[in-house]
């Protein structure tokens, strides 16, 4: 008998005893977790799912919280560029051993449901017993009531002291100096214009007997 189940984006084929290593759950070594997303099992007989089988279910019991091998990430950019890039991964793994196979009545089963999440601290909700992942039949203690409101925060602080009195008015405008004095009068008027030229020299006679 075995059952196809998926978890963390990947589909695992396993029977019961099987140990394998899963994506990284929220659960704590010890605890015991279902697996309700079942793709096919077979048994008295085969069912397929569409795509899951109602009622189906894997349980398992957590061994222990891992990581991977490392993984080298190295990036290099070519040719004009002399950038290189070397990273390491280790991925957060679960080892988990199958227990049991259950064709239907999962729902009633009471095991809490196998989560992902990152750290390892797991998140078993607060109704169900730890010890045994079974949900707890003793009804819930009611929570007290919820403390008094704080009082009323503190009136604030009085308003702020009255502004200061307004400036002392601005001294009186400085009367303006008298208009400077008139200017002085026009320069003396020019000089006559100069005396006519001489007249011109008049010529002497050609003698015409030489």
């Amino acid at each position: 008998m075995f059952a196809v189940l998926k978890t963390g984006g990947k589909q695992y084929k396993v029977t019961s005893g099987d140990v394998l290593k899963v994506e990284k759950l929220a659960a704590d070594a010890g605890q015991v977790v279902q697996f309700n997303d079942i793709l096919m099992i077979t048994g008295s007989k085969t069912t397929v799912g569409s795509p899951l089988i109602k009622g189906a279910a894997v349980q398992a019991e957590v061994l222990a919280q891992i990581r991977g091998e490392k993984v080298i990430n190295f990036v290099k950019r070519r040719r004009k560029h002399g950038s290189q890039r070397t990273k390491g991964h280790r991925q957060y793994l679960t080892v988990l051993r199958v227990t049991e196979i259950l064709e239907t009545g999962a729902e009633k089963s009471g095991v809490i449901s196998a989560l992902n999440g990152a750290g390892f601290v797991s998140s078993v909700p607060k109704d169900q017993d730890k010890s045994n992942n079974k949900l707890s039949k003793a009804p819930s203690s009611v929570e007290p009531a919820a403390m008094a409101k704080k009082p009323a925060a503190v009136a604030k602080k009085p308003a702020a002291v009255a502004k200061k009195p307004a400036a002392v008015a601005k001294k009186p405008a400085a009367a303006k100096k008298p208009a400077a004095a008139a200017k002085k009068p026009a320069a003396a008027a020019k000089k006559p214009a100069a005396a006519a030229k001489k007249p011109a020299a008049a010529k002497k006679p050609v003698d015409d007997k030489k």
